[in-house]
């Protein structure tokens, strides 16, 4: 039969019908059960009823929100600093500012030698001595001393600073290769 095998509009009866009565089916292809249902119709007509759906209801999540320890203090660390550079995806390596404090964070927690006040303060004072400078919020921008460098000059500063860190890198994280 024509169109979709979901009765939306009518019933397959009513199409069967529909199309003996206009000439499309003939008589000699109407099937079998079509004289059975004519002469016994359903107490009820069978008709296809789409549920309504209040788009103002409230639907039910069935996935429950993940949350975990290290989300506070990632919520802290940006209430507090600026997230410093953007994330480099095309190293697999990369470590973003705000994860190696939560790393230290954990490392320090970890020993249990300081209180949970005084924790977040001594993270960012070991990351300083590890040489991750952060950022206060509000805090004004530090300003470079102007230096005259020709271009050549400045790649070859960048890339020994891609260097360092680099090995800098590796280094923090030995079991990563």
């Amino acid at each position: 039969m024509a169109g979709s095998r979901l009765e939306r509009f009518g019933t397959v009866f009513t199409r069967v019908r529909d199309l003996l009565r206009s000439g499309v089916m003939k008589p000699s292809e109407k099937p079998v059960w079509f004289d059975v249902y004519k002469a016994f119709p359903p107490k009820r007509e069978p008709l296809y009823v789409k549920p309504v759906q209040k788009p103002w209801a409230k639907k039910h999540e069935t996935v429950p929100e993940i949350f975990y320890k290290e989300d506070v203090i990632r919520a802290k660390f940006y209430e507090q600093y600026l997230p410093g550079r953007p994330y480099d995806l095309s190293k697999s390596s990369f470590v973003s500012t705000c994860q190696r404090f939560v790393d230290k964070y954990s490392e320090l927690q970890s020993r249990g030698e300081l209180e949970d006040s005084a924790l977040f303060e001594e993270t960012a004072k070991a990351l300083l001595a590890d040489g991750v400078m952060l950022r206060r919020r509000g805090d004004p921008p530090v300003a470079a001393e102007p230096r005259n460098l020709n271009l050549s000059e400045m790649l070859a500063e960048q890339q020994k600073a891609l260097d360092s860190e680099e090995t800098s890198q590796l280094n923090s994280h030995p079991n990563t290769h």
